[in-house]
């Protein structure tokens, strides 16, 4: 079976559904491939790498979807493609089907199975596919490289003998794929990053990339996390809420990038006109909601605009493919995972099981059906732990809690006192006083050791081992006196005492040393 990738059609999409790697990739799973001429030029990618990868290339497109069995492409088809959709033909490529019923119904008619791309269920087995994670990842990155390419300052803080500039200010809203790629790299650029999702438990992930959680004090029993692996919708409450916080930040920042977006439904705005009148001259809106409307009230698909007060609104729809190479190497990747899929003999022979979660679940159109929507997979895109709060002490109760962990510890620490005092007397009452004076202090040594090597951190322990093993090493000074001896067989043992002795204490040192440097940020 041959398996090829038509030049898109799209006006400045630069992408190729498959590069050379990926071709090569899929060779080895018993596919002839084929592209169409040129399909690969804007994205870096010339004829020559293609034939060199064992690619068949043709002229022109009509010859690439007549022999191709199977045809990978990145936007979706127009309706002159979708006419050269033959019986028992596999088209793979992002579809919109819930935006796109006339097309879907001429897949349909035609007999044609769709495998849309951004319908891969968000399930750990399926990431290698997730197309959609892909993109946004790349649309994430680029959104703050564009808005430093439009930003008239640094994004680092810098102190220099012509002046001092500030740090830019960044709100990332949203904290999904795109959003941490975005917090990532604005962060790595120096930025003073911010960002607010409407699940709190992301908040771990943000604040380990070095920004600030932006907290919404707000009582909301919903469950944010919703199905998927996207944010559920919010309660108009809860939104209220999220515009106050944002009225009160939007001066501050110099770079706000929106990223809220499920597919298949209309973006929410966030980013209201007033929002935009509060910010700087010489701020910058990143919206990439922008193909569904647009998170900012403003935003003008497609489009950079510039208001009134001098803040840049950024509505491009295409940022993947400004970064078309890049993209072209993740999607392609994600079109050989999803073809590994459909091969599980590696014999050039797809295997459509409808009873796979994931073939199932990016399935539009088979077997002259539509199947879209599909049915929710077995296994949950999350699994979302709802934890008890526990509940707030007033003063009084925390300190009758304090009191009563108190008189618990010293009672304890009084039964063991006895019961040790009593096993000594006892001991005392048979064995002679020299054996009792140094019991007594041996007991002490352990007393006082245990309570000492109790309150150390459990990271510690090794190099603290380290330290008591070399003071361990006392027993030199016994060796020294003994050197002075007139008995060679003693002077020979005691320096032979004094030279491990030396080792121990030296080695013990250098050892602590080593260790506690891990603990320390060089």
């Amino acid at each position: 079976m041959k398996i090829g990738t038509p030049k898109e059609t799209a006006s400045g999409e630069a992408r190729v559904a498959m590069t050379p790697e990926s071709a090569k990739a899929l060779q080895k799973l018993g596919y002839d491939c084929v592209i169409e001429t040129g399909a690969g030029a804007g994205a870096g990618f010339s004829d020559a790498a293609y034939k060199a990868a064992g690619v068949e290339v043709v002229k022109t497109a009509a010859a690439l979807w007549k022999a191709a069995d199977i045809v990978a492409k990145v936007r979706p088809p127009t309706e002159a493609e979708a006419k050269r959709l033959r019986k028992g033909q596999t088209l793979i490529s992002f579809f919109n089907p819930s935006g796109n019923d006339k097309l879907m119904e001429l897949a349909r008619s035609k007999g044609a199975n769709v495998i849309a791309m951004e319908m891969v269920p968000r399930i750990s087995r399926a990431q290698k596919m997730d197309a959609l994670s892909s993109m946004a990842n790349i649309a994430g990155y680029r959104a703050v490289i564009e808005a430093g390419n439009n930003f008239g300052r640094f994004f680092t803080g810098q102190v220099t003998a012509a002046g001092k500039v500030p740090p830019a200010r960044v709100l990332v809203v949203g904290a999904g794929v795109a959003g941490l790629a975005a917090i990532g790299t604005a962060t790595s650029l120096g930025a003073v990053t911010y960002a607010f999702d409407v699940r709190p438990e992301v908040a771990e992930q943000i604040e380990s990339m070095g920004a600030e959680f932006v907290y919404l004090d707000f009582e909301d029993s919903q469950d944010s996390a919703g199905t998927g692996g996207y944010a559920a919708p919010s309660s108009p409450e809860f939104r209220e809420k999220q515009l106050e916080k944002f009225r009160e930040l939007a001066p501050d920042m110099d770079i706000v990038i929106t990223t809220a977006l499920i597919p298949g439904r209309d973006a929410p705005v966030l980013w209201t006109k007033d929002m935009v009148e509060a910010m700087k001259p010489g701020s910058v809106i990143v919206d990439l909601a922008a193909e569904r409307g647009g998170n900012c009230e403003l935003t003008v698909p497609d489009e950079k605009i510039v208001t009134d007060n001098g803040v840049t609104i950024i509505g491009y729809t295409d940022f993947p493919s400004r970064m078309a190479t890049q993209a072209s190497t993740l999607y392609g990747n994600n079109v050989r995972h999803m073809m590994t899929d459909l091969t599980p003999g590696k014999d050039g022979k797809v295997v459509h099981d409808m009873e796979d979660d994931v073939i199932r679940g990016a399935t539009v159109t088979y077997g002259g059906e539509i199947t879209y929507p599909p049915p929710p997979p077995k296994v949950q895109a999350i699994a979302t732990v709802k934890k008890d709060k526990p509940k707030e002490l007033t003063a009084e109760e925390k300190r009758a809690q304090e009191l009563a962990e108190f008189r618990a510890q010293t009672r304890s620490q009084v039964t063991l006192l006895a019961v040790g005092g009593a096993a000594i007397l006892l001991a005392g009452l048979v064995a002679p006083a020299s054996f009792m004076q140094h019991f007594i202090v041996f007991v002490l040594a352990v007393f006082v050791g245990f309570q000492v090597i109790w309150g150390v951190a459990h990271s510690l322990h090794t190099p603290l081992m380290a330290v008591t093993n070399a003071i361990s090493s006392i027993i030199i000074l016994g060796a020294l006196m003994q050197i002075g001896s007139g008995s060679w067989l003693v002077l020979l043992l005691a320096a032979l005492s004094v030279f491990m002795a030396g080792i121990n204490i030296f080695g013990g040192f250098m050892v602590t040393r080593r260790m506690l440097a891990m603990f320390q940020k060089s």
